[in-house]
Formats: structure tokens, C-alpha cells, sequence
């Protein structure tokens, strides 16, 4: 099999290249959504850390 063979996909690189491209553009998606998150649910947890220690 040529290299040129395996980039057409034997005629359906029109639609495995797009799944590749949306598969990808979901998992990257997922992990910035996942470190977005983590990094608010820490702010929110040094927050409520922080007004605990001043109340006492």
C-alpha cells in the first residue's frame, strides 16, 4: 500500500479526515473544559478556606 493509498482512505478520506478532525476538536474541548473547571473549583475552595479562617 502506497503512502498516497492510506491518505485517501481507499476513497473515504472525505469522511474519515473529518471525523478525525471532529473527534479531536472534542477531546481537546473536553480537556480545557475539565482544567477550566478544576482551576474554578479550586479558587472556589481557597475562597471558602479563606473566609473560614477569618471567621474564627
Amino acid at each position: 500500500m502506497s503512502s498516497g493509498g492510506f491518505w485517501s482512505m481507499g476513497g473515504y478520506a472525505r469522511f474519515v479526515w473529518p471525523c478525525f478532525g471532529i473527534a479531536f476538536a472534542v477531546l481537546s474541548w473536553n480537556v480545557w473544559a475539565a482544567r477550566r473547571f478544576y482551576a474554578a473549583a479550586r479558587l472556589r475552595t481557597l475562597r471558602a478556606r479563606a473566609m473560614a479562617a477569618s471567621e474564627t
